[in-house]
């Protein structure tokens, strides 16, 4: 099995996450960005889209960070624990990968993108947009553990990231105690990899 992306890459974390919280061997593949590898045939044929991370298993060839979360939950979790089988957790958990790919990619991943890469976005819109996230996301964990039922599911891997690292992208979470407990408990999971820090955004003390 190969991963395909790059470190400082939320979307492949995500992906790099759930593949060690499996226990599941995998060759890093890093892809060279700065210098269009996404962009070059070889790369477009795993992803007409150019982007990362990329999963191969064999045969199958899939890209998109929460479409590699689902495949892997429904492939190598026979227990239904990752994935829940019950319409409506399945329902919620297909809510949060939403909320990932809309709200978190719009809010903290695109305040970091400003910060870490230099790139052209309205920072403060994003930064608006993560506050407002995090004060739902904040309510709705009082009094819970997950973001979907009992236990960790792929709803919480697909949400880790990017939150965890939103100081860089300078949004604190020091008003969030819920949210940062949460954060702790999916670092507490047996197998937990980190992405790694950067020195962008907040200092450690308003982080």
């Amino acid at each position: 099995m190969k991963l395909y992306g790059v470190p400082l890459s939320g979307h492949t974390h995500r992906a790099e996450l759930f593949l060690n919280l499996l226990q599941l061997p995998h060759e890093y593949v890093t892809v060279d960005l700065k210098n269009g590898e996404n962009r070059k045939p070889p790369f477009l044929g795993m992803n007409s889209f150019g982007e990362i991370p990329v999963l191969q298993d064999g045969d199958v060839t899939l890209a998109d960070s929460n479409a590699i979360l689902v495949y892997l939950a429904c492939k190598y979790d026979d227990s239904g624990r990752w994935l829940p089988r019950d319409p409506v957790a399945a329902a919620n958990v297909q809510r949060w990968l939403a909320v990932a790919a809309g709200k978190i990619a719009g809010g903290p991943a695109t305040a970091r993108l400003v910060t870490v890469f230099g790139m052209p976005r309205d920072h403060e819109s994003a930064k608006a947009t993560a506050v407002r996230l995090f004060d739902v996301m904040e309510q709705e964990l009082h009094g819970r553990n997950w973001l979907v039922g009992e236990h960790a599911t792929i709803a919480d891997i697909a949400c880790y990231t990017y939150i965890a690292h939103a100081p860089e992208g300078g949004v604190s979470l020091k008003p969030y105690p819920n949210m940062r407990a949460w954060l702790d408990k999916v670092r507490a999971l047996p197998g937990f990899v980190s992405m790694p820090a950067t020195v962008a955004g907040l200092a450690p003390e308003e982080a």
